[in-house]
Formats: C-alpha cells, structure tokens, sequence
C-alpha cells in the first residue's frame, strides 16, 4: 500500500475537489489503470504516443469517477525500455507527449505512477514532473530507501535530466499507531526532512488495502473507513502546497508524479 494506493487515492479526493485530473499510468504492471476501473487492454496504453505510433487523445479514457481521466498501461510498457534507448533524447519522451496538455483548460492536474524502481520510465517520469510525492510505509527500509531517491533527485537535476523537479513533500503510509516502529519511522523522517513531511499520517486498514482489487479508490469503495478521511485530508494538504489558498474548482493547473510527483501544466 504505497505509490499506486496513493496516486489513485489522491486523485479521486482531488476530483471531489473539482480539480480534473488526469492520472498517467506508466508502470507496466499496470495497477492505477485496474484500480480505477478500467481493463488492461492490449495495445491501448501510453507506448502508443511514447512511440509516435498513436495520438495521445485517442489513448486518454474516461472512468465512473467524477473528474478522472487514465491514460492507461499494460504489460507492452515493458518494450519501453528497449525502444527508448533508441530514441534521441531517451529520458524526454513523456515530457514530449504531454507537453501539451500543460496549458489545456480541461486538465488541471496529471499525477503519473512510476514504476517501483529507477528506470528509463522512472526518468522520463521525473523529467517530466514539476513536483515529487513520495509516498514511505512506516517501515526500517524505507529509511534507507527515501535516503536513496533524494540523492538520485539530485543528481538528476544537476546533470540536467530533471531541471523542474522537486520534492512536494513525502506521505507517511501504511501507519499502525500501536508499533513502537511505525512512531519511530515517522520521527525520524520528520527529524531529517521537516515541513517536507506532510502532516497527515495514512494508516494501515484492510479496506484501503481491498479497494484496488474492485476497480475504486478508497474514497468510492468505503468512505467512512479512516484510510479515505486520511486521503481526504491528504489532498487538501496537496492542494495547498500547490495552489496556495485556492484548492477550490479552477486556479492554475499542476501536475504531479508517483513516487509520486507532480507538475504545474498539468504534468507530472
């Protein structure tokens, strides 16, 4: 229950909001797409445009869900890896192909879903984000793990792959109140990152965990659980840090990225 939980979990809360979303599933695995209720349909997916090979209007699908919109993965991501490496300018592809929807008025926010590990995707991903969300479960190696990606975050940008990146903030997940580890966790990243460290906490319930599996965020699957009034707040806090007062229907687009991440424009 991390980077997909939350990608999702946000972006319905944030489409509750009024703020349209559009989530860029670019992990082969392609849980976002299933856990918003759209099937993995062969020859659908983001490779299309990342290849020239299909325009990314015809790629973008709609869901039951108010204001959400997929641009959809399936396992033919896997062939990114190869085929971008040929590619001039590898890294930059999905900057290329979403950067018109940045200016779109239809589209106020993309939050991409990133693979689980440092790839082509992951870079072509952060490159094309303006802001990080990093979602770390209340666990001993993500210690270890958030260390890693904000020293890969910076030698990114200052080799020029990711000149917009930056951390929007990290989301303590997967939180039982009743272990001495899940405190000690939060403390520590707390002590090391300060304000960076969203305020709200994302427990661990069995609901949140079962919402994927039928196809909704938490928020439509059961609304009254502690895990979506966590997201609820979640999103408030997001919507804060990138719009300012103005978290209401309308304001200037951003975008953001699973690790999570995100990008003024509608990027991210």
């Amino acid at each position: 229950m991390g980077k997909t939980t939350t990608t999702i979990s946000l972006a319905a809360c944030l489409g509750a909001m009024g703020k349209r979303v559009l989530v860029v599933d670019f992990d082969p695995q392609a849980n976002a797409t299933s856990g918003l209720g759209l099937e993995k349909m062969p020859g659908e997916s983001v490779l299309g445009p990342l290849m020239d090979e299909a325009s990314l209007d015809d790629r973008i699908k709609h869901t039951l869900f108010e204001n959400i919109y997929v641009l959809p993965s399936e396992i033919d991501l896997c062939g990114a890896e190869i085929e971008l490496c040929h590619k001039e300018n590898p890294s930059g592809q999905l900057t290329r192909v979403l950067e018109p929807l940045r200016e779109s008025p239809d589209i106020d926010l993309i939050l991409i879903d990133c693979p689980p590990s440092l790839s082509i995707l992951t870079l072509n991903a952060f490159a094309a984000s303006d802001w990080l969300i990093v979602p770390l479960q209340c666990e001993y190696y993500a210690l270890e793990g958030i260390s890693t990606l904000t020293q890969t975050m910076e030698q990114l940008k200052e080799n020029g792959v990711t000149p917009r990146l930056e951390l929007l903030g990290i989301v303590m997940t997967m939180f039982d109140g009743r272990t001495k580890l899940s405190n000690t966790v939060v403390d520590e990243v707390q002590k090391h990152f300060g304000n960076k460290v969203f305020e709200t906490v994302i427990p661990r319930t069995t609901r949140l965990a079962e919402a994927p599996s039928h196809g909704k965020p938490i928020r439509e699957y059961d609304g009254y659980n502690a895990g979506a009034a966590a997201y609820d707040v979640l999103a408030e806090e997001v919507a804060g840090r990138l719009w300012g007062g103005d978290s209401s229907e309308g304001g200037d687009e951003a975008g953001a990225d699973d690790a999570s991440g995100a990008e003024p424009g509608g990027n991210g």
